[in-house]
Parts: C-alpha cells; sequence; structure tokens
C-alpha cells in the first residue's frame, strides 16, 4: 500500500507517494534538510539548489563505498565459506583414514596376541 507523505525541505512542499512509513520519510527529509542548511550555513554561499546538488552527490559517493564495502563483504564471506566447505571435506577424508587406522592397529594387535599365543603353545 502507498502512503501519501507531504514534507517540507527547505520551505518547499513536496508530495510523495511511497511504501515506507510517514515517520521513515519524514525523518530523512529532517536528515536532507540539516545536510542541505549545513552547506548554505558554512559560509560557502551556496543556494539551496547547489546546496541540494552537493548533498546528493556527498550521499551518492557514500551509497557507492558503502555498495563497494558490500561487495568486498560478500566476497570475502564467499571465500570464508568456500575454504570451510574445503576444510570439512579435509577433516572428513582424515577421520576416515584416521578409522581406517585404528581398525588395522586393532588386527595387527590381534595378530601380534596370536603369534604370542602360537609361540607359547
Amino acid at each position: 500500500m502507498l502512503n501519501d507523505v507531504k514534507v517540507i525541505i527547505c520551505g518547499k512542499e513536496y508530495k510523495l507517494k511511497t511504501s515506507e512509513s510517514p515517520n521513515y520519510v519524514f525523518s530523512l527529509a529532517r536528515a536532507l534538510e540539516a545536510r542541505i542548511n549545513e552547506l548554505m550555513n558554512s559560509g560557502s554561499g551556496s543556494s539551496p539548489y547547489t546546496a541540494s546538488i552537493m548533498v546528493a552527490l556527498s550521499l551518492l559517493d557514500d551509497l557507492n563505498k558503502a555498495n563497494k564495502r558490500l561487495d568486498d563483504i560478500r566476497t570475502q564471506t564467499k571465500e570464508y565459506v568456500d575454504e570451510a566447505g574445503k576444510n570439512r571435506i579435509e577433516r572428513d577424508a582424515a577421520v576416515k583414514e584416521i578409522e581406517a587406522l585404528k581398525a588395522k592397529i586393532v588386527q595387527l594387535e590381534n595378530m601380534v596376541k596370536l603369534r604370542q599365543l602360537s609361540d607359547s603353545i
């Protein structure tokens, strides 16, 4: 369901249709206006339009960097999962080898006991 939300940013009203909650949209509008005002009040003499463009560029930069970090994390996670899979295969092979060696030890111990028993007879 789409919500009709009216926000005011830098004295201009914007009517939005969004699936987000109105409170969330209001908080975004407040944060955007705060960043625009901060830039305009920084002494740069920026108009609201110029400040909006600069804030948009900054936000896109943040988004691109966050997406890059997310992609790096996904890649690293995939590498960890692949490595864990390889380690599990190696562990399973080692467990089988240990079981085979234990069985061989039991067999050899039985052979030694039989030889000792036949030598004592």
